[in-house]
């Protein structure tokens, strides 16, 4: 089952891993992220944005129908991941810290990859059907 999963999503899990180790290992204190205005929350939204977006582009790569389970199980699985890494930041670590504010910009990043990967999805089923219709 995991294998299968890798082979399918191997952007999404490199990404997931990526995110796993930036949330909970100590990170240094840096300068120029103390110059722009909530640059926390939108690093937030950013990796949450980019993870939603390539699971949804391997998803139509795959070949995979978008039944309404699958559709709110894209949108669900990444907001629970953010909600656990925060969680696991609040209390099993001693040098993060989970936040509110930064589940809130966890979930604004999976809504705008969410919005990328449903407008993908008609945008690309709207080409096959007109290529479809100019062949016949």
């Amino acid at each position: 089952m995991l294998y299968r999963y890798l082979r399918r999503y191997p952007i999404s899990s490199f990404l997931i891993a990526c995110i796993v180790l930036l949330s909970l290992l100590p990170i240094p204190d840096v300068k120029m992220a103390k110059d722009i205005p909530l640059a926390d929350k939108w690093t937030h939204m950013v990796m949450y944005g980019v993870l939603t977006s390539a699971v949804w582009f391997e998803t139509r790569r795959a070949g995979l129908s978008l039944s309404a389970l699958r559709v709110c199980l894209l949108f669900l699985l990444p907001v629970a991941l953010g909600g656990l890494l925060e969680l696991a930041q609040a209390y099993l670590t001693t040098c993060r810290s989970g936040e509110w504010l930064d589940f809130v910009a966890n979930t604004i990043g999976v809504c705008i990859g969410t919005a990328v990967g449903l407008l993908q999805n008609i945008r690309s089923r709207r080409f096959y059907c007109v290529t479809i219709f100019l062949l016949f």
